[in-house]
């Protein structure tokens, strides 16, 4: 007698109903567990913000600081991937200054990734709160300590390093990547259009030169020496030395160890992280370590930021502050139009915002979509005043939107000007036609009725497209010149696409102000009469309560041989799959900056 025999279908589908099952009946359990975790700590745990007495704030900086800070859970590595705001950061150092509870602050200092004028804000917030007589004591403890960190840390009276690590303080510089051999190689051919007279926008030369232009150079050199320049004057007066002396050390690279840097007077000493603290412990009178009362500087700014805006969004703000961060497009990731136009929208319909501060970290991008910002900036600051703070950038477009507004701050080091405008079109016919034997034929209605990359553009379309580019330039003269009141003659000296620092773009009339945000703020509450200021930040700020609860996960198993694993990807690669991102979103005619930065 044979054996029954079963069929695919009767066995797979039950046992495949019965996993689906039994997977949701999991899910549900452990989310039931989870809040109940969650409802746990809110009900039963301590207070955010219960600080012992004689406290030490210990600020790790390792990592990204953005003006828009997130706090984002992620469920498929059970990971948080974490940004802190540079307001959060400022606010928190200002609200630890009259902390009496709080004694001092300790910076630890690993790989900072930020802008000039980001790590300038951070560093004068530093300096303020050491001026209320609170100590502060910075350890620099990566392997490599670049002249960013340094430039941060030098601020803090008290500045050690460990020993064996290696150190960088060779000036600024940058390098531009060409194309245009490659391109020949390919039998690719790019047509450059820029606004007339554009010789300094620069963002187009990778693709048809195979050096800089020296319009490119001469900008490039003054961008740089003037934010070096910034940077060393403010770390002599901090290290009581001179200027001069770190442009010597620099051009003889004297320094490229810590062991270098004590030599040179830079920092203080060379000490083991055990040796850090026993300074501390002297400092504080204590005989042991457990004994010195630390307290995380991120979760006393984030907390602190955060119940601020959660009371505030309650009550009734009388001060807006619209941060506004990444490339200029009409839709999705970085500053989008459509949301900043409906920010506008929202405060200047609401008679209880009194003043709006305008916060910029952009190198520009659409020019539809900025001048669509445009158009929101300008109706709000009819009803009431839009002061600008410009970050490390505010460039291009980025400028473009600040132009309506009733005054500008910038840091000495922010990035801004680019007033001008270009547009790139690929003819890439021969190459599909040599390299891989595809060809092309075309029929329509009408002489232009195909406009194609496979097709080279005729003299005529190309004037065409030169008309619309020069229009849009003239467009953006007239803002500037209308928004800084100057003559267009003046605006056409200064424009040409050049960049220019904040310190340069004061003299010649495109900011009003050099200062920071909080500046900015103080500026426009004074402006507005407001004598109780309650400032609301856009877009709101929320706390993601499972990010809460995986840094708690993380504390919890520390010191234990269980580990959550976070996501590793290589941070270079991810740079270029981000550019690749924003390259898609690059439709029309730009205003962009004359050439990508990366703040090393």
């Amino acid at each position: 007698m044979s054996e029954p025999k079963l069929s695919f279908s009767k066995v797979f589908w039950p046992s495949f109903l019965a996993v689906i099952i039994a997977s949701g009946v999991a899910m549900f359990f452990f989310f039931i567990v989870l809040g109940g975790i969650i409802g746990s700590f809110s009900d039963f745990g301590p207070e955010p913000l219960a600080i012992n007495d004689n406290a030490i704030l210990q600020m790790k900086l390792n990592g990204e600081i953005q003006d828009k800070g997130n706090s984002t859970f992620d469920p498929s590595s059970f990971s948080v991937s974490e940004t802190i705001s540079l307001a959060s950061l400022t606010n928190g150092l200002e609200k630890a200054k009259k902390d009496n509870k709080i004694k001092g602050l300790f910076i630890d200092i690993g790989e900072v990734q930020c802008g000039y004028s980001t790590a300038s804000a951070l560093r004068d917030a530093i300096a303020d709160f050491q001026k209320s007589g609170k100590f502060v004591m910075a350890y620099f403890s990566g392997e490599m300590i670049s002249q960013k960190e340094y430039y941060i840390g030098s601020v803090a009276k008290e500045t050690y390093a460990f020993p064996s690590s290696a150190f960088q303080l060779n000036g600024i510089g940058g390098e531009m990547m060409f194309f245009k051999s490659l391109l020949d190689k390919l039998e690719i051919e790019v047509e450059i259009i820029r606004g007339s007279n554009n010789d300094f926008k620069s963002a187009v030369e990778p693709f048809f030169r195979t050096n800089m232009s020296d319009s490119s150079r001469v900008q490039s050199e003054r961008l740089l020496h003037s934010i070096w320049d910034d940077m060393c004057a403010k770390m002599a007066t901090s290290r009581n030395l001179s200027l001069n002396y770190f442009n010597t050390i620099a051009d003889s690279i004297k320094v490229t160890s810590t062991e270098d840097a004590m030599q040179y007077k830079l920092i203080d000493d060379l000490k083991y992280r055990d040796e850090v603290m026993s300074e501390l412990m002297k400092k504080m009178k204590v005989e042991k370590e457990k004994d010195l009362s630390f307290y995380d500087f991120e979760k006393y700014a984030s907390s602190s930021f955060i119940d601020q805006q959660v009371l505030i969004q309650s009550q009734s703000a009388n001060v807006a502050v619209i941060v506004a961060e990444g490339d200029v497009v009409r839709d999705g990731e970085g500053l989008a139009a459509s949301k900043i136009c409906s920010l506008f929208q929202k405060v200047r319909n609401n008679e209880k915002i009194k003043t709006v501060v305008f916060r910029i970290n952009s190198p520009g991008g659409s020019a539809l979509a900025s001048e669509e910002i445009w158009r929101e900036v300008a109706l709000t600051n009819k009803v009431k005043k839009v002061i600008v703070s410009m970050g490390d950038v505010a460039a291009s477009g980025g400028y473009y939107i600040a132009t309506p507004t009733h005054r500008i701050f910038a840091e000495s080091t922010t990035i801004t000007g680019s007033i001008g405008v270009f547009g790139m079109i690929p003819y890439t016919g021969k190459m599909f036609e040599n390299k891989l034997g595809i060809n092309f034929d075309r029929v329509g209605t009408n002489s232009h009725s195909v406009l194609s990359l496979n097709k080279k553009l005729s003299p005529e379309e190309l004037a065409r497209i030169q008309g619309e580019v020069d229009d849009i330039y003239n467009q953006f003269l007239t803002r500037v010149s209308d928004g800084r009141k100057l003559s267009k003659e003046r605006v056409m000296q200064i424009a040409r696409g050049r960049v220019w620092t904040g310190k340069d773009a004061l003299s010649i009339g495109l900011v009003d102000e050099l200062g920071s945000l909080q500046d900015a703020i103080n500026y426009a509450v004074k402006t507005a009469a407001i004598s109780d200021p309650k400032i609301i930040y856009y877009p709101l700020i929320k706390e993601d309560k499972f990010a809460f609860l995986v840094d708690l996960l993380k504390e919890e198993t520390e010191d234990s041989e269980m580990k959550i694993k976070l996501n590793s990807f290589p941070t270079e690669l991810l740079s270029y799959y981000n550019e690749i991102k924003k390259i898609e979103n690059r439709m029309g005619i730009q205003m962009r900056l004359p050439f990508d930065i990366k703040f090393d």
